[in-house]
């Protein structure tokens, strides 16, 4: 999903939260503990991650995008 603003951000929260209910099992980080150190973890990472698939983010400039990979990426962050 591509998210750009505020409500594409809701839709794509709406869908993470659909998939964890329905894949409850395949997510690393099912426990709310485990999530939010994950996303520390995946937040500390992230501008590694945009520069490895040669995107031309900032991860030191907020966005709606930037939230939204984060979150995600918590979601299989070991």
């Amino acid at each position: 999903m591509n998210v750009t603003d505020r409500n594409s951000f809701i839709g794509f929260v709406e869908s993470l939260l659909q998939d964890y209910r329905t894949n409850k099992d395949a997510w690393e980080n099912g426990t709310l503990e485990s999530f939010l150190e994950a996303m520390a973890a995946y937040t500390n990472d992230i501008q590694g991650y945009y520069d490895n698939t040669s995107q031309d983010v900032n991860a030191d400039v907020a966005s709606w995008k930037v939230f939204a990979d984060i979150l995600k990426g918590a979601s299989m962050y070991e």
